[in-house]
């Protein structure tokens, strides 16, 4: 069997643009004389479609997509992911579905049976699992069609399962020939890896070929990496698909060679996530420009980057907004930082609204010293600065916080927190450092003084960031084990940290939940990110010791 991965970069609810790339995908494999043309899970409504399913037009539309789509099939075969009706009340009103089209109609259809519930993910509240899945047959091979989670529940493979079926195994133990798994997996650092290890091991355990088929692009906080995979009976690799960009990945089952699998480093597939987010945000939402508040800082620097390459520098505005504690570095680092980028540059001073608002406060301020609220007043008159930009010219601004400011608290409502995406929001700001470096491994882009400075929001004399922080490679490290490991503050402090230390960013970060409800959305990149997949309520009471 000849076989085509169409790994597509599909934008929710575009019934007619997604089916447009399903088509082409289609078309040229039939020019190639394949078998089969696989697309990724949901690629008719897009992923993740989430309360759009309880709406009967959205599903009414999609399926109208299918059925544009089968009619103008063949003699290849096509494989496309679907939300489909639940014929069997009660339960839920949609499956998540994959059909297999040919010749004008759809033969077959298979639903999802694992939904998953955790992090990022909803499916139990929109989809009834399948009760039951046998392999399909055609073109002499019978099919074990699966849907994304469903191949990630082996028990050889994990430790801990949160399933009790093994669909894969149980499609194997049905006479399935040759797994096929339609996918819209979201990316994070190191799941490309973990990927590849667990379906190399599938393939070889079950004794059968596997083809994965994986979406890719951005859809609001989330990045898809493409990089689908195809293996031989003995777990050997096939096929890979480019990752973060659109591919067409043909095998031949008898005749294809076997692959060393392409590698790269954390920083590059960072980077090249944030800057496909970063695009797919913007473009899927209308805009075409972005505006940055350059502070000469690392952060915005690195933003600045990320933002010429998914725009092109001349669709990228930055913007220094000096008070009277800007230092001339900053402002240096910032112009020289536009000039190594080639986007276009402004300085709109905010020293003159800064003493107009301290004056039409003064009376109300009276007998009361200077502190955090003057700060916050700079950090948000540089927010109206950055929106009146916006408004005038339809640019989105991008906010320019790191994860391990938000997680503490370390950023102003309505301040630097303004904006329509949070680039690097789930990015550390260890991890800002080494992918900043690694942005200037070939020629000097950010300014080396960016690099080397102690960081510092510059809102009152002398400042620094670690006045009120603990060194960020400590604080990081602490975010980890409490943010992303779950780990308590007896586990934490026994791991080396100091318990007042621990106990201190603890408070900080549960004291900041507020702030990250209303933070704009941010792309993540981690296996926790602050976000949907992170649901704290902000009223409570409950305080680990």
């Amino acid at each position: 069997m000849k076989v085509a991965l169409a790994q597509i970069n599909t934008t929710i609810g575009d019934f007619a643009g997604n089916a447009e790339k399903i088509l082409t995908a289609y078309r040229r494999g039939q020019s190639l004389g394949l078998d089969l043309v696989v697309c990724p899970e949901l690629a008719i409504p897009g992923y993740p479609p989430r309360d759009l399913l309880l709406k009967p037009g959205f599903v009414e539309g999609n399926l109208r997509g299918l059925e544009t789509i089968a009619a103008a099939t063949g003699q290849t075969g096509l494989l496309v992911g679907f939300a489909g009706r639940n014929d069997r009340l009660p339960g839920r009103e949609t499956t998540n579905s994959v059909a297999l089209l040919h010749q004008g109609r759809i033969i077959d259809v298979r639903h999802k049976t694992l939904l998953p519930t955790y992090d990022v993910f909803d499916e139990d509240r929109y989809f009834e699992p399948a009760e039951s899945n046998s392999p399909v047959d055609f073109q002499g091979i019978r099919l074990g069609l699966t849907i994304c989670e469903d191949v990630w529940n082996d028990e050889d493979f994990w430790r801990e399962r949160r399933y009790r079926p093994n669909p894969a195994a149980e499609l194997i133990r049905a006479g399935a020939q040759f797994l096929i798994n339609v996918s819209a997996s979201p990316w994070h650092l190191g799941k490309n890896r973990t990927r590849l290890a667990m379906l190399a091991s599938l393939a070889r355990k079950s004794r059968c070929p596997l083809a994965y088929c994986n979406l890719v692009g951005g859809n609001d906080e989330l990045v898809f990496d493409g990089e689908s995979l195809a293996f031989n009976a003995d777990g050997q690799l096939l096929a890979q698909g480019h990752k973060f960009a659109e591919d067409f990945c043909v095998l031949d089952l008898k005749s294809s060679s076997v692959i060393e699998a392409r590698s790269s480093s954390d920083e590059e597939r960072l980077y090249e996530a944030l800057v496909l987010g970063l695009k797919d945000y913007l473009w899927k939402c209308g805009f075409r420009k972005a505006i940055i508040g350059l502070s000469g800082g690392i952060d915005s620097a690195l933003v600045a980057c990320l933002a010429a390459a998914a725009l092109g520098p001349e669709n990228v505005h930055g913007i220094s907004l000096p008070s009277q504690f800007s230092s001339q570095g900053s402002l240096d680092d910032a112009r020289q930082l536009a000039v190594n980028l080639g986007i276009r540059y402004d300085v709109i001073p905010i020293q003159e609204a800064f003493v107009t608002v301290k004056r039409e406060l003064s009376t109300v301020f009276a007998g009361r010293a200077e502190d955090v609220t003057e700060e916050n007043i700079q950090a948000r008159l540089r927010a109206v600065m950055l929106m009146a930009l916006s408004n005038k010219f339809g640019a989105l601004v991008l906010t320019t916080g790191n994860k391990s400011e938000m997680a503490v608290g370390y950023c102003t409502l309505y301040g630097d927190m303004c904006g329509g995406l949070a680039v690097i929001s789930d990015v550390p700001k260890t991890m800002v450092f080494r992918l900043s470096r690694w942005i200037n491994r070939d020629r000097r882009i950010i300014p080396e003084s960016s690099l080397t400075k102690p960081p510092s929001a510059e809102l009152r004399p002398n400042q620094t960031d670690q006045d009120t922080l603990p060194p960020y490679d400590v604080l990081d490290a602490i975010l980890d084990l409490y943010v992303v490991q779950m780990k308590s503050p007896a586990e934490i402090t026994a791991a080396g940290f100091e318990p007042s230390m621990v106990q201190g960013v603890i408070r900080l970060i549960n004291h900041s939940e507020y702030k990250r409800r209303q933070a704009a959305p941010g792309l993540k990149v981690t296996t926790k990110a602050f976000g949907v997949g992170r649901r704290i309520p902000i009223a409570q009471r409950f305080r680990e010791t």
